[in-house]
């Protein structure tokens, strides 16, 4: 049985906030090596792959694992909500030019926070919809017409 919306929604939060947070952990730690943008992009990369895996199985339920189709679609909402944690640290960087840690990870997990909430939306709208229970067209029958006369004016 399908979870209801708000079951799916403590599922998208418990899974995809877990994600995140690891995310969030290791996001600074891989800007040590790289240029931060390309940090959270590689991190948006494979926790996307992951989180899409346990909202097909668990959040909303599918019963199979997502194809590339589900893939693809969730990779689309994870690029917007990557725009948007990486604008949102940006213009941190240019308020602020040298946050400290725990000022960047407030900001980011906001942005993730808030761009969740929109991926929620259209996964669960979108990507993991159940596109077989749409309704069919209803024959409707045409009106019977009337029979013609016996006898005729005309004869």
């Amino acid at each position: 049985m399908k979870p209801g919306p708000f079951a799916s929604f403590v599922r998208f939060v418990a899974c995809g906030g877990g994600i995140g947070v690891l995310s969030s952990l290791a996001v600074p730690l891989l800007a040590a090596l790289m240029p931060w943008a390309a940090a959270n992009a590689l991190i948006t990369v494979a926790s996307t792959v992951l989180c899409t895996e346990l909202h097909a199985l668990f959040t909303f339920g599918t019963g199979r694992r997502p194809g590339w189709r589900e893939h693809w679609q969730s990779a689309g909402s994870a690029t917007a909500a990557y725009a948007a944690t990486s604008a949102a640290v940006l213009i941190l960087h240019t308020v602020q030019p040298s946050p400290g840690m725990l000022t960047e990870q407030v900001v980011y997990l906001s942005a993730s926070a808030l761009a969740g909430i929109g991926r929620f939306l259209v996964l669960r709208l979108f990507v993991f919809a159940d596109h077989g229970t749409r309704t069919t067209a209803i024959a409707i029958p045409a009106l019977p017409t009337p029979a013609s006369p016996a006898f005729s004016a005309a004869a």
